[in-house]
């Protein structure tokens, strides 16, 4: 039934009804002789109005079931831009035919002639360039195929959750074949609401009771819901669907496009998941890519999209005045002025640049041990560097003969030890991208980690495996055992690493990628949000190999023992013997003196690195030291804690189990692993420096660092600098820096933001501290965790470090409670001996703690254990204890943080 264009209703929440128009455009194809009419957002007008020449348009195409009150957000920015004086955008945001409040047709509308409706209404409304689309849902689609056919306007592409492919023999989501299914269609997509309900019910937080009935407006009969239908029945579920061949077309024009690209995402989408998004990355690699943790399919209405797209549109040289729209369109993750700097750097640097496996090959003919891998029982697994090396190149020939190839995303769900050492060694030499997520991070993160980097490969033992096949990880599964066929074929496993090898003992190398090919995604800890991808080139890895050698003098013969993962595999690397100790690796805290002696025994090992949880339990378990243990122990030339600042206290604990030792707590990251280092001597020299925080030395090697002070709303917005004794951010930079947060534009755009220009690559740590008159950095904790009080900025870790001094006290946590701007101070401390519940703290006590710090308390809090993050067990998470500290003085019964 058909029924007119109409004008929403007034007092839809945030659509200020002056920006709807209704259009009228002449048919074409279903409709060639006939006019129809459009109902549009459409800030043009307003902008004539002001006077301001837009910069281009941003054509915006919703999806199903939603209508144009999806784009109302940007919308309404375009034109406050417009009000403050900045650079404004026009938005041209549609109702498409049949839906929302435009005409409604009662005819049938495959998207061949959906993409023509959409040209036809930009030609009614003599739309010129540039044009940036946006696309959400099946207006993606739309919006994309508007794109290809339109060149000489088209001046980028920016997405929403949406899809262009689907692989053949993958069943298409559920929800859509649930709705699509014979007998249902109508009954849940027209007859009912119940599509459209299901829809709104997947915003993530849940849309308002308004908002809801906004989108709900258009389609409030059956007779105004038939598009809804016909929307998922012009799914193309394979070849014979009349658009098909359309959407084929549309998924081959979109490789060939090389304007900028934007491509926002919600990974809870239960119909368009990470899969179409690795899709569409691979078709427009130029793509910068954000995926918001815990948004879903109504990414618009879940996160503030339309910051990120003006954001994005206002960066310099995304569309360069000097020149047309339509030309020099060549994509760039990487856009600024600095990387053509860091791109003649790196080019004069290659002939310097050696593989990261350039020591491991130079040894090949040597028969000594290259890696030990410990025993519960005290058995030993010796490999030498020539089985080693003949190991990984087998594997790398292997791995290329059964089609891995350079750039494929290999994930590794395998311990550490000789065979995960030649796995990674083999990705690495095919040029595969090798993506490292800790089992530390539990089941639902290393879900969250493995599906965010989409790999194509995954390779595991039998428990990761299972876990990929429960979990629906992606990803051709190859197995480290061999299994029976009957339980390769339940976890759908192609190969396993035997067949791997036979492929390889008659397949040649590939050649070896270059140092700016990308070479890992290692995750971060997840102590500070959701884990993120750190991706390095091999450039960087090899830096990070060629720092660690020449500041501990690693040689041949020094030997390491690595109880910290992130370290472990880098023997190889070093051309040097390495052990991992007998411990679970997910768990540092299970390390044992005796297990460290053993391995230092077997080894010879001059260096041992330890997290700092792993180092709380060796101090925990040195009275379980024998004679020979400690003879081991004694011939340790240099510890080293990392992964978190340790106290002098904890480190000279773990001295005494190595008594010849020089122990050093280096300062890093993820991101860059190495940044600063000192030794026990060093904090012992800074303990009489009236400095707050915890001071964790000089930046090595060709390292640098500067401090972005806080400003009085506690924001680091200061000019980097080196002047000493000014409280801000963290900013570093090193040579083997991190490349990138891997499909996090947002995060990496803030980790850049207003960093040195001076042609290096920096980054903000999200740290707060300092630096001294000698040029040392101490850290005072995280910037999300400053309070700001009515007395400006107050950083945790300095109070806490009073607090700690008393006795009876533990360790502290210093948190704020209250409002923004006027936070007030609580400690929260673990209490020796351990308080048998949460509560307030002793008056006796609390009056101790107030006496020995100079930062105003409102309340003393003793808890039997602070909450920590899930991988060093050293981090406490002041977030999470900051909102249990305001439940608990509000009057909630105290309960554990």
């Amino acid at each position: 039934m058909t029924s007119p264009a109409a004008l929403p209703p007034e007092g839809l929440p945030g659509l200020d009804p002056g920006f709807s128009r209704l259009v009228a455009v002449p048919g074409t194809g279903v409709d060639a002789g006939m006019t129809r009419t459009w109902h549009v957002l459409d800030t043009g007008p307003e902008l004539d109005r002001r006077g301001v020449a837009p910069q281009g348009t941003i054509l915006a195409v919703h999806g199903n079931p939603t209508w144009s009150y999806l784009w109302r957000s940007i919308v309404a920015r375009s034109v406050a831009a417009a009000e403050a004086g900045e650079p404004a955008w026009r938005v041209i945001a549609v109702d498409q035919l049949d839906m929302g409040f435009s005409e409604r047709t009662d005819v049938v509308r495959p998207l061949a002639q959906r993409i023509r409706d959409l040209a036809a209404l930009t030609d009614a409304l003599e739309l010129d360039g540039p044009v940036v689309t946006l696309g959400h849902d099946w207006g993606g689609v739309i919006s994309l195929g508007w794109a290809v056919d339109h060149p000489e306007l088209l001046a980028g592409v920016t997405l929403l959750n949406t899809a262009v492919h689907h692989p053949a023999g993958v069943p298409i989501p559920a929800p859509l074949r649930l709705a699509g299914a014979r007998g249902v269609l109508a009954a849940s997509t027209v007859q009912t609401t119940a599509f459209l309900d299901t829809t709104l019910a997947l915003a993530a937080p849940a849309l308002s009771p308004e908002a809801k009935a906004a989108f709900r407006a258009p389609y409030a009969t059956a007779d105004r819901r038939r598009a809804i239908g016909g929307f998922v029945a012009d799914i193309p579920v394979d070849a014979r669907h009349e658009s098909f061949a359309e959407l084929q077309r549309i998924a081959d024009g979109v490789t060939r496009l090389t304007v900028p690209a934007l491509m926002l995402w919600g990974p809870r989408d239960p119909i368009f998941g990470d899969r179409y998004l690795d899709d569409l990355i691979e078709r427009m690699p130029q793509a910068h890519v954000h995926r918001f943790e815990g948004a879903g399919h109504l990414i618009a209405e879940d996160r503030d999209y339309a910051a990120a797209v003006l954001t994005w549109l206002a960066e310099p040289h995304r569309f360069s005045p000097e020149s047309h729209f339509s030309e020099g369109r060549v994509g760039s993750s990487r856009d600024s002025v600095s990387v053509v700097v860091v791109a003649e750097a790196n080019r004069e640097a290659d002939a310097a640049w050696t593989p990261l496996w350039e020591r491991l090959e130079a040894r090949r003919d040597d028969d000594a041990t290259a890696v030990i891998e410990m025993g519960a029982t005290g058995a030993t697994r010796r490999v030498s560097w020539r089985q080693l090396d003949d190991r990984v190149r087998t594997l790398a020939a292997g791995l290329t003969a059964l089609g891995v190839r350079a750039g494929d995303r290999v994930s590794l769900l395998v311990p550490p030890g000789p065979t995960l050492t030649a796995i990674i060694y083999a990705c690495l030499r095919v040029g595969a991208v090798v993506v490292v997520a800790d089992a530390g991070l539990g089941l639902k993160g290393l879900t969250r980690a493995v599906r965010g980097a989409w790999p194509d490969v995954v390779i595991g033992e039998l428990p990761g495996l299972t876990a990929a096949r429960v979990l629906g990880w992606p990803g051709l599964r190859i197995s480290v055992p061999t299994l029976p066929a009957v339980t390769a074929r339940a976890l759908g496993i192609r190969y396993s690493l035997a067949d791997v090898t036979r492929a390889g003992a008659a397949a040649d190398l590939p050649p070896i990628p270059g140092p700016d090919d990308p070479a890992a995604i290692l995750f971060t800890s997840g102590s500070t949000g959701p884990a993120k991808g750190v991706a390095y080139t091999h450039r960087q890895l090899s830096a990070l190999r060629d720092i660690l050698a020449a500041h501990f003098d690693v040689s041949s013969g020094t030997g390491l023992v690595t109880g910290f993962a992130p370290f472990a595999l880098l023997g190889p690397a070093l051309g040097t013997l390495s052990v991992t100790p007998d411990m679970d690796v997910s768990a540092p805290r299970t390390l044992t003196a005796s297990a460290v002696a053993a391995a230092v025994r077997a080894s010879e090992a001059r260096i041992v690195f330890l997290s700092p949880a792993a180092i709380l339990n060796v101090v925990a378990t040195a009275d379980a030291l024998t004679a020979d243990d400690r003879a081991a122990l004694a011939g340790v030339q240099t510890f080293l804690s990392t992964g978190a600042p340790i106290s002098e206290a904890l480190l000279a604990a773990a001295a005494r189990v190595m008594p010849n030792a020089t122990a050093h707590t280096p300062y890093g990251m993820t991101e860059c692993l190495l940044v600063t280092d000192i030794t026990l001597e060093g904090i012992r020299a800074a303990a009489d420096a009236p400095d707050a925080g915890v001071c964790v030395g000089s930046p090595i090697g060709g390292n640098r660092i500067r401090i972005s002070a806080l400003d009085a709303d506690g924001r680091a917005t200061g000019n980097p600098s080196e002047a000493p004794g000014v409280l801000g951010e963290i900013l570093v930079s090193a040579p083997h820096l991190k490349d990138h947060y891997d499909r996090l534009w947002l995060t990496d755009r803030e980790a850049a933001r207003g960093v040195p220009d001076d042609g290096g690559r920096w980054h903000r740590t999200g740290d707060v501290g300092h630096l001294d008159a000698e040029g040392r950095l101490w850290v005072e904790g995280r910037v999300p965790h400053v309070l700001v009080t009515a007395d400006g900025p107050l950083a945790p870790v300095g109070p806490e470090q009073q607090v700690e001094r008393v006795d009876g006290v533990r360790r502290a946590a210093v948190v704020g409670v209250g409002p923004h701007g006027l936070r007030q101070a609580v400690a929260v401390i673990e209490t020796s001996p351990t308080a048998k519940a949460p509560g307030l703290a002793s008056p006796e006590l609390a009056a101790r703690i107030r006496a020995a710090t100079d930062t105003p308390l409102v309340a003393v809090l003793a808890v039997p254990a602070l909450p920590t993050d899930i991988r060093h067990n050293s981090k406490i998470d002041r977030t999470r204890l900051s909102g249990w500290a305001e439940r608990v003085l509000a009057g909630e019964r105290p309960t554990a943080p």
